[in-house]
């Protein structure tokens, strides 16, 4: 590109772009401002300018291709009314005995399979409310059982967080996935110990929360398919993209030649389990529908690219590489602390990983941490803060659960813990062993 940005302007750059967030402009327009302008201060003219947000956005049409294509698969998970099927599935599979763990291995499950979290949580919420009114659980509890639960299936999901994160270090989706389940498991595990602990702090759900989401228009489809049929196409999904992992694990060499991008695994998974759900009429308005949700997610992509491409070509990965050499602090911990602070900083998993990947990826790399390993700790840390009342997940989750924003606020520290519990076992997992 020819030209050096000073890290003062890139660090001016990315901060203006938070704060910009903060004071909740589009983050699009955010980060587009905040990469021009770090990048006039940092030194670069205008021509050059351009030159860094175009190659910043470029780098970035890998994973924008990918989340595209998964559109179709969430469209067809959402709008067939398969994810709910399942959710209500795992609910009654357990009984009202096991309502905690059985809410949150169902938000669990379902956010595992393509739905975005905010999603899951409107999806399971009505069943939460139902299920707590008649065993007499707050919504405190209830709420953390939907969110941990959700962070434990988000980090092992075809979601654009995943993605996001697979690409920028540059390894296949399925390995992501796989290297996040023990995480996963133990963030499911914290999620159900915690809510436990707290069904009987706050106020309980009633009846009266049930009626209050129905009328804001979260009522569960009727016309739900079956069981079996709402869980092809995720099935499906999850086949394919192991087939390479697990041949290569078992040294299968049929499976192990068995490289299929998700790009092609996640439209044909949502196809075939639309077909099976007899919804095949239904096929232009399901990726309609896909393609609708993938828009603001394909936006902020290219305006992470863009922030990404201004601190790629300036001195900052080399000054906080430095910086940590002459600390004493592994550098191995910039992963997950970068993935922490952004997410934190943008209220969002998503937007977390792609601002780490891409503005903070290289200096990670630079620790000699490996690729795997430095995707798992972005990835776990990117959930720890993600929730914060500047986004738009802790605003659709307290409107769900019918919590004021005081209530809402409450479950902000639990949430952390169960992102923080999948963030310390992965990066013990890629440290000590």
């Amino acid at each position: 590109m020819g030209v050096s940005v000073s890290w003062i302007g890139a660090l001016i750059g990315l901060a203006l772009a938070i704060i910009l967030i903060l004071r909740k402009l589009n983050p699009v327009y955010s980060l587009l401002l905040g990469t021009i302008v770090g990048a006039l201060i940092g030194g670069a003219n205008l021509v050059q300018t351009v030159n860094i947000v175009v190659t910043g956005s470029q780098s970035v049409m890998g994973t924008v291709i990918r989340v595209l294509a998964a559109g179709v698969f969430a469209g067809v998970m959402m709008e067939s009314g398969a994810a709910n099927a399942i959710a209500r599935g795992i609910v009654n599979k357990f009984g009202e005995s096991l309502a905690i763990l059985s809410l949150a291995l169902a938000t669990m499950i379902i956010t595992a399979v393509g739905v975005f979290i905010p999603v899951a949580v409107l999806i399971v919420a009505p069943i939460a409310l139902e299920v707590g009114s008649r065993m007499k659980i707050s919504k405190l509890a209830l709420l953390v059982a939907l969110s941990g639960g959700g962070k434990a299936g988000n980090i092992i999901s075809p979601n654009p967080n995943t993605i996001a994160a697979a690409h920028g270090f540059n390894i296949e989706l399925s390995q992501l996935m796989v290297a996040d389940f023990i995480p996963a498991v133990f963030g499911l595990l914290a999620t159900v110990l915690i809510a436990t602990m707290l069904r009987h702090h706050g106020s309980i759900a009633t009846m009266a929360d049930v009626q209050a989401n129905q009328e804001q228009g979260a009522t569960t489809p009727t016309d739900l398919p079956s069981l079996k049929t709402a869980i092809v196409a995720p099935v499906l999904a999850v086949v394919l993209l192991l087939l390479n992992p697990v041949g290569n694990i078992l040294h299968i060499s049929i499976l192990e030649k068995f490289e299929v991008d998700a790009m092609y695994i996640l439209p044909i998974a949502g196809l075939v389990g639309m077909l099976a759900m007899h919804q095949g009429k239904k096929v232009l308005a399901y990726t309609k529908s896909g393609m609708a949700r993938m828009t603001d997610v394909v936006l902020i992509l290219i305006g992470a690219g863009a922030i990404g491409g201004l601190i790629t070509t300036s001195t900052l990965p080399a000054a906080i590489v430095h910086l940590i050499k002459i600390s004493g602090i592994s550098g191995t911990f910039l992963a997950p602390i970068a993935g922490i602070l952004m997410a934190a900083a943008t209220a969002s998993t998503s937007t977390g990983v792609i601002l780490t990947t891409g503005s903070f990826g290289k200096a990670i790399l630079a620790f000699g941490t490996a690729p795997l390993a430095a995707a798992v700790m972005v990835h776990t840390g990117a959930t720890v803060i993600d929730h914060l009342p500047q986004g738009n997940y802790f605003h659709v989750t307290a409107n769900a659960m019918n919590m004021s924003l005081k209530e809402r606020m409450k479950s902000v520290p639990y949430e952390t813990a169960v992102g923080l519990t999948m963030t310390i076992v992965g990066t013990i997992m890629f440290t000590l062993f």
